[in-house]
């Protein structure tokens, strides 16, 4: 058959279409019985319509696809195909049900090698996404097991034939169109010689299932993020810089953002209020204001209902240490903090700073997110610890003084974005503040990074803002193909790494310290 013969339409199958359907399932069938009577196909179609898929070339039906749906708990279980069967033949269909089961895919034999059952199956995935429901399982013959059962064992050749050592054109499909096998199936289909009685349970595992909630209580998967490049400049007072900060708080929130970011260390203009010739005792000035920023701060989240990735600020402790910390204000008024971990030679040699010693994701209501602040996300295994608690957005809030020093943020950056399948939010500071001591000159231009793949932008970067410019840069980010693309991606990074070789470990630090790692 020429290919430029063929006039391909993919379609639900009707009631009108059973003599053309019984042709096919007698052909492919002609070793299990043949075609199902016309009362269970019309039954089928009657319950579950959007199930009954066909290929049809003009007026031949090639290829169909038959499904029901089913309780999930009851069918990812052992069970048998008569557990489909009802009285006279009748396919029961679980109108309440949470997973599509696969019942039959047959292809014309004269159609076979144009991918008919590729087509068949992605209609069936997309039905599953569409209806929301867990997954699409299915009893799957083994037809070609007869020929080596006299050696191998069921759980044997399924093993060889994962391996493509064995050829099976069931088994070999499913396996091809990410179908997974979850258990072996005795009995299943005691009258099928060919398979010796046995099928293999697959699943394929919808990862864009969502538990019925209320709307209230589902999570987001459209975020919209707002970034603020902040200039750097003498102030007057506090008051002055909350002020700008909530100034662009506001504009922020009128478009409907879910986050706000600040950079780095943004209030650090305030140490032009103190005598800078002990920069040491000008920092811990700073720091001074900090629990007011974080208080002005929150209200700001609560009033203006949005998410505030509050830059950095120095934070002092009881025993007169510095840390250099970033606050999540919540709009629900709830403060999560992460200190930076890795403290630059500057900041340790003027300002003695200390490092922190606590990572995590913290959970919002449009995503799970990770700060690592400037230095931190040039040490890659900081990002990789947050991916493996299914981290969404990680947001990197970063001072940089030259452009060498900006690209090492911006690289990094990028490339983590990369390799843990997530979003990075870096925002900076630009301007020139001479009069200030370590604020003489900034370099930054913020953006927002992808993964590297064909639902992103074709450079892996979703929005950026022109360099050393103050501005506001805005970008939606759709946590959906995040999930995707970490289980269907042309690359899958956190799938396929080789945990038999190596893993990556949190050290508790309580027996260094002698005090609990949660408290500084």
């Amino acid at each position: 058959m020429s290919i430029e013969d063929l006039h391909l339409n993919l379609r639900n199958l009707e009631v009108e279409d059973y003599a053309k359907l019984k042709v096919l399932m007698d052909v492919v069938y002609n070793d299990i019985g043949g075609a199902w009577e016309k009362h269970t196909i019309d039954r089928l179609i009657a319950e579950f319509p959007d199930g009954q898929i066909v290929i049809e070339d003009e007026e031949r039906i090639v290829g169909v696809a038959l499904t029901v749906l089913v309780d999930y708990e009851t069918f990812s279980n052992p069970h048998k195909y008569d557990d489909l069967i009802g009285n006279r033949e009748i396919i029961l269909n679980n109108a309440k049900g949470d997973a599509l089961y696969g019942l039959d895919v047959l292809i014309d034999p004269a159609y076979r090698g144009y991918r008919l059952g590729r087509r068949l199956y992605e209609a069936r995935k997309d039905l599953c996404r569409s209806m929301n429901l867990r997954a699409i399982l299915a009893g799957g013959r083994i037809p070609n097991y007869f020929e080596h059962a006299a050696v191998l064992s069921p759980t044997q050749y399924i093993d060889q034939v994962s391996r493509k050592e064995i050829y099976d054109p069931i088994l070999s499909f499913q396996l091809a169109n990410d179908f997974l096998v979850k258990r072996l199936l005795k009995k299943y289909l005691p009258e099928d010689e060919r398979s010796q009685g046995y099928a293999t349970l697959l699943e394929w595992n919808n990862i864009l299932y969502e538990p019925v909630a209320r709307v209230l209580e589902s999570r987001k998967t459209q975020v919209r993020v707002g970034a603020v490049q902040w200039q750097m400049r003498e102030f007057a007072s506090v008051e002055q810089v909350l002020q700008q900060v909530e100034f662009y708080v506001d504009a922020i929130a009128d478009y409907q953002s879910d986050f706000a970011v600040f950079p780095e260390l943004f209030n650090t203009p305030l140490m032009g209020l103190t005598d800078q010739s002990d920069q040491i005792k000008a920092i811990h000035f700073l720091a001074g204001f900090t629990e007011r920023f974080k208080t002005e701060i929150s209200r700001m989240a609560i009033s203006y209902n949005i998410n505030i990735i509050a830059g950095s600020m120095m934070e002092e402790d009881s025993e007169g240490k510095l840390y250099n910390v970033s606050y999540l204000c919540h709009r629900d008024g709830n403060i999560e903090r992460q200190a930076k971990l890795h403290i630059t030679p500057q900041e340790r040699r003027d300002w003695v700073v200390e490092g922190g010693d606590e990572l995590r994701v913290f959970e919002t209501d449009a995503g799970r997110v990770g700060i690592l602040i400037c230095y931190d996300v040039e040490f890659p295994e900081l990002p990789r610890l947050l991916a493996e608690q299914e981290m969404d957005i990680l947001f990197v809030p970063f001072w940089t003084d030259t452009k060498n020093s900006y690209l090492r943020v911006r690289h990094c950056s990028q490339a983590r974005a990369i390799e843990n399948e997530c979003y990075v939010v870096a925002c900076g500071s630009v301007g020139n503040v001479p009069s200030i001591e370590n604020l003489d000159i900034q370099y930054a231009q913020s953006s927002v990074f992808s993964p590297s793949d064909f639902a992103f932008p074709h450079d892996a970067v979703m929005s950026e803002t022109t360099p050393n410019t103050e501005m506001v840069m805005f970008s939606d980010l759709d946590l959906t193909r995040l999930r995707v693309v970490r289980s269907e991606g042309s690359v899958t990074n956190l799938k396929d790494r080789r945990k038999d070789l190596f893993d990556l470990r949190w050290r508790d630090w309580s027996w260094k310290s002698g005090s609990n790692p949660d408290s500084y």
